[in-house]
């Protein structure tokens, strides 16, 4: 008679085991223990060499010729009363989990083998000996290595096939299901194995390139993302390169090193993404760019295209909510990661607890406490280190601590001194009152009725410089403010627009366009005949003493 279907199943399964004890025992009891002999008495090579490339081998190899071979070699005998393997993988499935640390070292094994062939000639001369010898069969020891990992994946394609021959009343049908499983989970363990293995050596190679530091080498990281990108400058006036390594936990901000011996990046900042805020920045003169906002720093970045902006504010997204999934403390944050597109200061609460994002320099002309300009010589430029505001010396005279720099004291201006202290300060101290130009400019651009840059033609402006950030405030409708810069505290110029005659310009230049009155003279550029033409509408309606009745009346603003 024929032999059941599941029978011959388990009669391959034996004789696949059995060729591959024979192949374990070439690998534990020939090279192994010869390249030891050869290690021990020449020491041409190390023994922890030895050791490192066969791993566990002696252990998998004493596993299946004491237990797991005669196991099945005996239940294969005695089929006729007992024709049911699922209870005997049960009982042994477990034990293949120990096939995890063969396969994390595999690839690292092979490595070594492949250094030391190359660089030991005793190593090579045990090795070609055993390759050529009937037992080898004329292979090599990587083929052979090879098999221990795939022999798991071969164990669940045949228990898959048994199980599906077994018939439906079989008493084995539900103990080998039950084995299958377990089979399926030690193969798991040891993909898990590999990939775990596959992070740890991209993640030390990460390392490597940053200089191996002793705070920030943790095998217990996530690379999610690196890449260049482009730093937006205080100071400066073009970006500068930088590049980011952003892991589950931190960022790196780094600098390439010119000469890249060792260590190929400088880390220059390291931010917590605990507690980090990003947005996209609407900044028509560095498109693609987004603000990181960490305890440590805040930092402007500019991507290459819209695609690579919203992909790096995508990977710090998911950093931050998974940082907030681990800790409830920072549910708050969840709610509004963003923050107002337009928001350019920490709130009060926030002061000295996150690093603030600083304004630029060429963006202000004046002290934005104080609003005296700002000159090369006497009155430089420095940042309050906890709003972000420009500010002059004297305004920024003062120091407090810091909790996002380690409660260090930092420079800070007047009013976050006070702040941040709960010092009152002399009355001698306090701002000046404001004067009459004193209508800070990114106020009135916000609610104006007119706004835009003009240039400024002829000698009448003096040294105010070749264009102005010109506004016509919707609170103070009858009057021309004319800033050096879009958020300056101070108009330089203010010209009570009532009673002026406005005239449009040469046909030479039909952007061009006066006011006149009196003798005096106020010639302006726009940038096209399109802005001119609302510009002429504004001042005229200005000049005729036209007030707006609604909040949305009469607004001519881009």
């Amino acid at each position: 008679m024929q032999e059941p279907e599941e029978k011959r199943i388990v009669q391959e399964l034996l004789e696949t085991e059995q060729a591959y004890v024979a192949r374990l025992h070439l690998l534990d009891q020939v090279f192994f223990q010869e390249l030891l002999k050869e290690a021990r008495s020449s020491k041409a090579f190390p023994e922890d060499v030895v050791r490192l490339i066969f791993s566990n081998i002696s252990s998998i190899y004493q596993f299946h010729a004491q237990f797991f071979l005669p196991e099945l070699q005996q239940r294969l005998d005695d089929w006729t009363t007992t024709p049911r393997i699922g209870d005997v993988i049960q009982k042994l499935a477990p034990f293949l989990k120990m096939y995890s640390e063969y396969v994390k070292n595999f690839e690292r094994a092979i490595e070594l083998l492949a250094t030391w062939t190359d660089k030991s000639l005793p190593f090579q001369e045990v090795l070609t000996r055993i390759q050529n010898s009937e037992a080898s069969g004329s292979l090599t020891l990587q083929h052979h290595m090879l098999e221990p990992v795939q022999r798991i994946p071969r164990y669940e394609l045949l228990l898959k096939e048994y199980v599906q021959k077994l018939p439906a009343q079989a008493p084995d049908l539900a103990d080998a299901q039950k084995a299958l499983d377990m089979i399926f989970s030690a193969a798991q363990h040891s993909n898990t194995a590999i990939t775990e293995m596959e992070r740890l050596q991209e993640l030390w190679e990460v390392y490597q390139r940053l200089g191996l530091e002793d705070d920030i080498v943790d095998p217990s990281n996530t690379l999610l993302r690196e890449g260049p990108v482009l730093k937006i400058s205080f100071r400066r006036s073009g970006p500068m390169e930088r590049y980011l390594f952003l892991f589950n936990n931190m960022l790196l901000y780094c600098v390439p090193r010119v000469i890249q011996v060792g260590a190929h990046f400088q880390v220059r900042t390291r931010i917590d993404v605990a507690g980090m805020k990003v947005r996209e920045l609407t900044d028509a003169e560095f498109p693609h760019s987004f603000l990181v906002s960490g305890k440590q720093r805040t930092l402007e970045l500019q991507a290459r295209s819209q695609e690579e902006m919203i992909s790096w504010m995508q990977a710090f997204q998911a950093a931050i909510d998974q940082i907030e999934k681990r800790n409830e403390t920072f549910k708050a944050a969840v709610q509004s990661p963003g923050g107002d597109p337009q928001e350019q200061e920490l709130q009060s609460e926030e002061l000295g607890l996150r690093a603030p994002q600083w304004v630029r320099d060429k963006m202000v002309t004046m002290c934005m406490r104080c609003r005296e300009p700002f000159n090369a010589l006497k009155r430089r430029r420095h940042h309050c280190r906890a709003c972000g505001y420009v500010v002059c010396a004297r305004c920024s005279d003062y120091r407090a601590e810091l909790k996002y720099d380690s409660n260090r004291p930092n420079r800070v201006c007047l009013d976050c001194y006070t702040f941040l202290t709960g010092n009152v300060l002399p009355e001698d101290k306090e701002d000046k009152r404001r004067g009459i130009l004193e209508k800070g400019s990114a106020a009135g651009s916000e609610q104006s009725l007119m706004c835009s840059f003009l240039q400024l033609v002829g000698d009448k402006w003096g040294k105010s410089g070749p264009r102005g950030w010109c506004v016509i405030p919707r609170d103070d409708p009858l009057v021309l403010y004319v800033y050096a810069a879009p958020q300056d505290m101070r108009a330089h110029t203010s010209i009570p627009l009532l009673g002026y005659q406005v005239t449009t310009g040469s046909q030479a230049d039909p952007r061009v366009f006066q006011l006149q009155q009196s003798g005096q003279l106020y010639t302006f550029k726009a940038e096209t005949e399109e802005l001119r033409g609302r510009w002429v509408k504004a001042m005229e309606r200005a000049a005729s003493g036209w007030s707006p009745r609604g909040p949305n009346d009469g607004d001519l603003s881009d």
